[in-house]
């Protein structure tokens, strides 16, 4: 588990930052681009687009950010392209989500990126609502028993990506769903569902906190569950951002044939905590200077310290912690790592679903 340091020790530590670094580099006049592999209607486009005008206030000389993007091959073009960054002067940035660390733990072939590599300054959590449209939420009574034997349709950004989460879910749970693969990102494969062209959808909690959450509202489509959250024990638990949706867990010991104490259930719940409680990362290239990272660093405390944070934060992106500095190198560590028979599990399971065969 990620150990949080309490708010106080954060803001001393900030303090102790902005003092140093603040004094030492200066962005005035310059302009950062932080760039999201994903396409710009993703949840991770939402969440650099809340992050970058806060970002731009705290650093010093107030630079612009901008957020640019760069999908394909779900995250690794980008990541690949990152790989490539050396530092220069402090304007390049890059934010990788769960889809951009399963890859790399799985062994994907396309990943030609080492996390080790990049200087992590700032890592949040986030959660994830799985949701049905009308017809089949109106079968859903809180297990799956009344959805097997339908048929379902899923944009899916790669087996490898963060969507093997809800694939490994839907197919505990018995759901007949094709797979349609390869879209840019989330915001993709919402749009897929309101066209009518898929069926069963999910979204990180941003995207559906932005767009996915009207359609629920309006009837359109009925929430079936969440991924949940982790407690100070490990354990699963209802998502502070939706206490009211049941878990996959709970639907899970509802539905026939669903066990969570199986291997299954375990190898999901392995993806679950490296794709979500840490799943988003800020990052600045190899070679960056200290002095750099720490303005970062403090910059990214000085948000977090704002007394309007939680609030605005809990409206964009959900009710989930944020790490800074040191403590996202723990995040990160937590991100990327995968027990060995999780992995192994994983691999079988990739080539007998989707017929992905991954290196060793």
């Amino acid at each position: 588990m990620i150990k949080i340091r309490t708010k106080f020790l954060g803001v001393i530590a900030g303090a102790i930052l902005s003092q140093s670094a603040f004094a030492e580099v200066n962005f005035a006049g310059k302009t950062i681009e932080w760039t999201i592999p994903f396409s710009e209607t993703g949840g991770s486009a939402k969440w650099a687009n809340f992050f970058a005008p806060l970002l731009s206030d705290a650093l010093p000389g107030n630079p612009t950010v901008v957020v640019k993007f760069m999908p394909g091959a779900g995250s690794t073009k980008g990541a690949n392209w990152f790989q490539r960054q050396k530092h220069t002067d402090g304007t390049v940035m890059f934010g990788s989500s769960g889809s951009t660390q399963f890859p790399y733990l799985l062994g994907d072939p396309r990943v030609k990126y080492e996390y080790s590599d990049w200087v992590p300054v700032m890592a949040s959590g986030t959660g994830g609502v799985a949701y049905l449209n009308a017809e089949a939420g109106a079968k859903f009574d809180g297990s799956a028993n009344n959805l097997k034997g339908m048929k379902f349709v899923y944009g899916n950004q790669g087996a490898t990506r963060l969507d093997l989460v809800p694939a490994m879910a839907w197919d505990m749970l018995g759901l007949d769903v094709k797979h349609v693969m390869g879209i840019k990102g989330r915001g993709d494969g919402r749009k897929m569902f309101e066209s009518g062209e898929a069926n069963i959808d999910y979204q990180t909690s941003a995207g559906y906190l932005k767009g996915s959450k009207k359609f629920v509202d309006d009837g359109k489509a009925v929430a079936m569950m969440t991924w949940g959250a982790l407690d100070d024990k490990g354990d699963i638990v209802r998502d502070p951002t939706f206490p009211d949706i049941p878990t996959f867990k709970e639907v899970c010991e509802k539905t026939d044939g669903c066990d969570t104490s199986s291997k299954q259930f375990r190898v999901w719940k392995a993806f679950f905590v490296s794709g979500f409680p840490v799943q988003k990362l800020a990052f600045l290239p190899a070679g960056t200077p200290k002095e750099v990272s720490d303005t970062y660093a403090a910059a990214f405390e000085k948000i977090r310290s704002r007394p309007d944070f939680e609030k605005l934060a809990a409206k964009r992106l959900g009710k989930y912690p944020m790490f800074v500095g040191a403590e996202s190198q723990d995040a990160l560590k937590t991100a990327t790592t995968l027990d060995f028979n999780a992995k192994a599990y994983a691999t079988h399971y990739l080539k007998e679903r989707f017929g992905v065969t991954l290196r060793k």
